[in-house]
């Protein structure tokens, strides 16, 4: 396990990187509205309040009139122009955690208005069965299937958005209800989703989400703990290749520790500690054939994962039950649910979170 000191100079690799704009960039350059949040989530734990107010300027300049934001923005301009449903509704989950870390009634109130027009922008994109599709198009056009662990992360930022909306006195019911009909598609309708089983997010984001919980969440962690688990090193980002990243490990403690499994949820944060840097940053992963970092890269992405899942195992900060305390109010039972049904999630290279290149040379 790792100090709080530590936790802090990881944050600070982060902000090392932010840029003038207040953007948080991957490696390559790019800046995401989802990769974005993530670090500024991080760096809220760390008590980095410049950098995080700035960063949420960059999400206010940047949110278009329909609500959402470009997949990809590079200096400020959109590179790849469609907007993501995933990376809108991520928005509430960022702004629940800053009012519960920092208690800033203030900013709460000033970003509501983007919490809103971002969330409605989601529900827009909701079918009638209740899976969201995964983006409209520059042209206006929604995609035709929607993704699994984008689904799965879009409803964590449904329930936060309804929370914040309860805690401000303005009730948005459509999003509650979306919520609910969002779970019961991720509980008992695998079909309704792409199937990227080979990527490990495909596993455990229903359970990071909220979406499932309770004896369901324990079988699907066990359905594929020794596809994608390395003892001693993290998890796997893809089943078929032999390479982990501190990104997934770190997503799949949250998701151990919002079911209760804290010992191995410790065990996993502790084996990633190969990939953190001396500077507190960390590599995005390990390529454990090969013996090398794979992308020869340190993502604040990956630092922001490390110091969100620190703060769920050591408590830091008052918002440290984030993941563990979104949970769906919508339960369809074993008998219902096949739970040896496969999830088919969305991997990141289309949900736009983090590197997918796979780690062969």
């Amino acid at each position: 396990m790792i100090s709080r000191a530590e936790v802090v100079r990881t944050a600070g690799s982060i902000a090392a990187i932010q840029q003038d704009d207040g953007g948080v960039p991957w490696p390559e350059g790019h800046v995401d509205a989802w990769n974005h949040l993530e670090c500024l989530m991080a760096m809220s734990v760390a008590g980095l309040s410049e950098e995080v107010r700035r960063g949420y300027d960059w999400l206010a300049r940047h949110q278009r009139a329909d609500g959402s934001w470009p997949m990809k923005l590079v200096d400020g301009v959109p590179t790849e122009p469609g907007g993501e449903s995933n990376h809108a509704a991520y928005v509430a989950a960022g702004l629940w955690h800053h009012h519960l870390v920092t208690g800033d009634q203030a900013v709460t109130e000033a970003r509501w208005p983007m919490v809103k027009a971002a969330l409605d922008y989601v529900v827009g994109l909701q079918t009638e069965r209740g899976e969201i599709v995964w983006e409209r198009d520059a042209h206006g056009t929604a995609a035709a299937y929607a993704l699994l662990t984008g689904c799965s992360s879009i409803h964590q930022g449904l329930r936060c958005g309804v929370l914040l909306a309860d805690h401000l006195g303005d009730p948005q019911p459509h999003w509650e209800l979306a919520a609910d009909r969002l779970a019961h598609v991720l509980q008992a309708h695998p079909e309704a989703f792409a199937d990227k089983s080979r990527f490990s997010m495909d596993w455990y984001y229903p359970v990071l989400g909220g979406a499932v919980r309770g004896e369901r969440a324990y079988e699907l962690v066990e359905r594929e703990w020794a596809t994608f688990v390395v003892p001693g090193l993290g998890i796997r980002c893809v089943s078929d290749q032999p390479w982990v990243t501190g990104a997934e490990t770190c997503e799949l403690v949250l998701a151990l520790d919002a079911i209760g499994d804290r010992e191995r949820a410790a065990r996993l944060f502790t084996d990633m500690q190969h990939l953190r840097h001396e500077d507190g940053s960390y590599w995005t992963g390990w390529q454990f054939v090969n013996r090398k970092h794979f992308p020869h890269e340190r993502s604040g992405y990956t630092a922001a994962a490390v110091v969100l899942a620190a703060d769920a195992l050591l408590g830091l900060t008052p918002g440290s039950g984030l993941f563990r305390d979104i949970v769906s109010t919508t339960t369809v039972s074993t008998a219902t649910a096949d739970p040896a049904t496969p999830c088919g999630c969305a991997p990141r290279e289309t949900v736009g979170h983090k590197q997918t290149t796979v780690g062969y040379e």
